[in-house]
């Protein structure tokens, strides 16, 4: 069968031959143990569902040993033959251009290269799924390739509900992933619903087939670094930056620092992902002793390099040596996925990665003691180098919040509302007043014809976009213009496309209106092939999350999702092609409520009059509720928009003197 008909047949009518367990793929952990006997049964019914009763006899043994084996039941046997990869958009069977540019962009989610755990068929983050078995993405696949657009696909947390009848300016797709009633939102909840297959965990740009590889993470990850350099007025240059994770967010700090120009050094447990991100050139060099570590960062240091040195074992170990050695650093984080920290998002220390692998399978409460306690120490070894002026922040993986639960020293001594931790988030501190307020988040583009070239002539176009629009541009936005020039011109040198041909900047409403009109009329003309636009859900209005996109919110309303939910009901119909809201994200399941859509530009006069209208809304819907809470950048971008829209009235706060309390 050709790639088109095997896309086509969707779940096959006869069974294929079990597929072997590749160990040179890197895995998903086993899954804890949590259903009952009589809830395994219904996990099982569940997954064969989506077969004909004459094969269930034969799935039904070979289902129950994955779901005791891994704790999930993926379908292995299920797994395509051919390449997961973004194809040529014209590749694709199918009647709606729209429809195709989604497969597209699913394959891409999927690709080995772009996936953590591709044959789990999750994206990043430990548990960021695009689906929750095989026999979805089969049954998907085959309802985009058989999609007209008068049709829409609903998406129930990885589970294509079905075709239904909508018109052509609907979204072809809409996607809900772990959309849970507010009481079932524990992290255990997760584990037992996801073990049922009837729930998942879509991260923010995993479930909804947003994902770019790292390069998404390594320019947001660029402009913190930069910025945090800029807070203690210090230059890169010779600066040391400590964190770590290699893994869920695919090795994006090192090549961020060294885009930057410090010295990064970063711990991960995991070898086989440490291997990868060095062969990948995310990392340039890997140590696993500590001694040599230390000598080597203060080589680097004598010299003023830009390295990036990865050290094979546990974070903690990293801080304490180098509070015992006095080893100055300058600004430090962690990435690791803490929003997951009792499958797999964090280890405890003192551990190899295989004992905590089994311990975290067979003994989970002994396994999340020892986490609880590796976050005390951590918290500790952190505290003592802030004591001799080390910038710290929160990555917004949840390393506050986790380590307050365990108990660690982390709380502020006089705490205010919003700012109970003794260290900010990067949000409260950088992004946000510096970045979101005003408007500027993470606006990407995917060329659809795969083509090198294409992604050079989009580059060129929004540079041209951007160094036309800093003429004019207000003081206050200055910065953020001449950092997204800056990045846009050494996007291609460094070497940061994985997976489709795709680009990202940070870029506000009239940024991202402008460019994708450009790029609409070179489709038009024929110069570039059509463009897939998108963003990270981290960003200015599409996410709801306390102790991340809006921790720098500070009239009470952080721990709302009034915004999230407008944002993904504005943006479907005001014209995207996608749109998905998600329960969960890089901070927890429970923690916070993110939205996301994808629009195809074709070059057509429908896709210009959706594209100004939806971004429009897209961003000022964020802005709006910003400069609600009172944030004085917000406060001068709504106004800002305002008088370049006149339909836009947007209500505006007034300021209480605080003499008066």
């Amino acid at each position: 069968m050709t790639f088109q008909q095997q896309i086509q047949q969707g779940i096959p009518t006869e069974l294929p031959q079990p597929k072997p367990y590749e160990t040179h793929i890197n895995h998903a952990p086993k899954r804890k143990e949590i259903l009952s006997d009589e809830e395994k049964k219904l996990a099982l019914k569940n997954a064969l569902r989506y077969f004909e009763p004459k094969f269930h006899a034969e799935l039904l043994p070979e289902f129950r040993e994955e779901l005791e084996k891994y704790g999930r039941i993926y379908m292995y046997r299920f797994r395509p033959d051919y390449e997961m990869k973004a194809r040529d958009i014209a590749e694709y069977p199918g009647k709606s251009e729209q429809a195709k540019a989604i497969m597209l962009m699913i394959q891409n989610n999927l690709d080995y290269a772009v996936a953590q755990h591709p044959h789990e068929l999750i994206t990043y983050g430990g548990n960021g799924a695009v689906f929750g078995n095989w026999a979805q993405y089969l049954l998907t696949m085959k309802y985009l390739s058989e999609m007209t657009d008068e049709q829409t696909l609903t998406m129930y947390s990885g589970h294509p509900m079905g075709l239904f009848p909508s018109h052509k300016d609907a979204p072809r797709v809409v996607v809900t992933n772990g959309m849970m009633i507010p009481n079932y939102s524990k992290p255990d909840d997760w584990e037992k619903f996801n073990a049922l297959g009837v729930s998942q965990y879509g991260q923010m740009t995993a479930g909804s087939y947003m994902y770019i590889g790292p390069q998404g993470i390594v320019h947001g990850t660029t402009i913190t670094v930069l910025n945090a350099f800029r807070k203690i007025n210090k230059e890169p240059k010779g600066g040391l930056f400590v964190t770590s994770g290699l893994g869920g967010m695919s090795g994006a700090q090192p090549k961020a620092g060294n885009i930057a120009g410090c010295i990064t050094v970063i711990a991960e447990v995991n070898p086989k992902i440490t291997k990868i991100r060095h062969e990948q050139k995310w990392v340039n060099e890997i140590h696993e002793n500590l001694d040599e570590l230390v000598a080597r960062v203060r080589k680097a240091q004598e010299n003023q390099e830009t390295v990036s040195l990865a050290y094979l074992g546990n974070i903690v170990d990293i801080w304490e040596k180098f509070d015992e050695e006095n080893l100055r650093i300058d600004i430090g984080s962690d990435q690791t996925s803490l929003h997951n920290p009792w499958a797999g998002g964090y280890y405890p220390v003192g551990q190899t990665f295989e004992e905590s692998n089994t311990m975290m399978a067979e003994n989970p409460e002994l396994f999340k003691e020892k986490v609880q306690e590796t976050l005390r120490r951590h918290a500790e070894a952190i505290n003592k180098h802030t004591a001799k002026g080390t910038y710290f922040f929160d990555y917004g993986n949840a390393f506050l919040l986790e380590a307050s639960r365990a108990g660690a020293d982390v709380m502020a001594e006089n705490p205010t509302i919003g700012r109970e931790f003794k260290y900010p988030s990067y949000v409260q501190d950088i992004m946000g007043p510096m970045c979101f307020d005003y408007g500027f988040g993470p606006f990407r583009w995917v060329c659809t014809s795969g083509k090198p070239e294409d992604l050079q002539k989009t580059d060129d176009i929004a540079c041209a976009v951007l160094e036309e629009m800093i003429k004019t541009s207000p003081e206050e936005i200055q910065q953020q213009m001449k950092d997204n020039i800056t990045w846009i011109k050494g996007a291609q040198e460094n070497n940061l496309v994985v997976g489709s041909q795709a680009r990202i900047l940070y870029a506000d409403a009239e940024g991202r209106m402008k460019i994708a009109e450009a790029f609409n009329k070179a489709i038009a003309n024929g110069e570039i092939g059509a463009v897939v636009l998108g963003r990270d859900h981290h960003d200015v209005s599409g996410t709801d999350s306390p102790y991340r996109e809006t921790s720098n919110i500070y009239d009470g309303s952080r721990f709302t999702a009034d915004m999230a939910i407008h944002n993904v009901i504005g943006d479907s119909f005001r014209g995207a092609t996608w749109v998905s809201i998600h329960n969960g994200g890089g901070v927890g399941w429970g923690e916070v409520i993110n939205g996301g859509f994808g629009m195809l530009l074709d070059g057509s006069s429908d896709a210009d009059r959706r594209l100004k209208s939806m971004l429009f809304w897209d961003v000022n819907n964020g802005i709006s509720r910003r400069s609600w809470a009172r944030n004085e950048g917000a406060v001068f971008a709504i106004k800002r928009a305002m008088e370049a829209e006149p339909n836009l009235k947007v209500t505006l706060p007034n300021f209480v003197d605080e003499g008066l309390f």
